[in-house]
């Protein structure tokens, strides 16, 4: 019974994220949701609430937990190389779930267009924190009490090149498929990643020493 009821559940989720992803929050009917799920309109109120509760859960679960503060205090007291794999690990770990996923960022996008509030509390619970963490092991690594602009920069610059497997999904499987084709390769892709962001770090380390000495 319980797993049949997750089942019902799910399906409700699945059929969400489509129409919503499609049709924005406003476009897509509830009638319409229960009908492609197979369900009454009664199941959304049953295991949502309403349709605002329907729309939440269909733009924060596919993503899996908000990042947790505990994990990643125990990343940031890492050695600089294993602390970005393992930052990059769990960024990444979502494209794991591919369809789902390419569904979220579109969804996303129509909220960044069409906000209906839920965009604010992405960034307040997941975005932020993320680039609050780099920003903090960054000047760590530079030996700097406050961030600067620069330090800003390359935090974005270090994120960015995780993000764009989000954003760019569609692109990325046309021109080099392989990259996210596996559990494995997305595990791979994070360790390249947490590599790459090294030789980062220690350029502009290599910048900021020039400047003192020049």
């Amino acid at each position: 019974m319980e797993h049949d009821a997750s089942a019902a559940r799910q399906r409700l989720l699945d059929a969400a994220l489509r129409l919503f992803a499609a049709r924005g929050y406003e476009g897509a009917t509830t009638r319409e949701i229960c009908e492609a799920a197979g369900a009454n309109l009664s199941a959304i109120r049953y295991y949502f609430g309403d349709k605002a509760g329907l729309y939440r859960a269909t733009f924060c679960e596919p993503l899996g937990e908000p990042t947790d503060p505990a994990r990643l205090a125990d990343m940031a007291a890492l050695p600089l190389p294993q602390a970005l794999n393992a930052f990059f690990r769990e960024f990444l770990l979502p494209l794991k779930h591919s369809e789902a996923v390419q569904l979220v960022m579109k969804l996303h996008f129509r909220e960044m267009i069409e906000p209906t509030g839920l965009w604010q509390d992405e960034i307040d619970a997941e975005i932020r924190p993320q680039h609050d963490w780099m920003v903090a092991r960054l000047c760590a690594e530079l030996g700097l009490h406050a961030p600067d602009a620069d330090v800003q920069r390359l935090t974005v610059a270090v994120i960015s090149m995780a993000v764009h497997y989000y954003v760019g999904r569609e692109l990325i499987d046309l021109l080099a498929p392989d990259l996210l084709a596996s559990p494995d390769a997305i595990d791979l892709l994070a360790e390249r990643l947490a590599g790459y962001a090294v030789s980062m770090i220690e350029g502009e380390r290599q910048r900021r020493a020039g400047a003192r000495d020049a």
